[in-house]
């Protein structure tokens, strides 16, 4: 997942956590000095063993449009 919705990656960050899958908010410095132009959305990352679950959860809970195509 790529955005500069804080509060979405919030939201799919708790969610994650709750079912026990660890995630990363990537580039959260670079976004942040870019001034929040979107240039350089933050990336949500999940470990590739947890992808599908991971997955299968986001589209689950309504977020599968915020998704990347594999």
């Amino acid at each position: 997942m790529r955005t500069n919705d804080l509060v979405l990656l919030g939201a799919v960050e708790a969610l994650l956590d709750s079912a026990g899958l660890d995630c990363l908010i990537a580039d959260q410095h670079i976004s942040a000095l870019e001034g929040m132009i979107g240039a350089f959305p933050r990336r949500l990352l999940v470990r590739e063993a947890d992808k599908r679950r991971a997955r299968a959860l986001l589209v689950e809970a309504g977020y599968g449009a915020e998704l990347r195509d594999e």
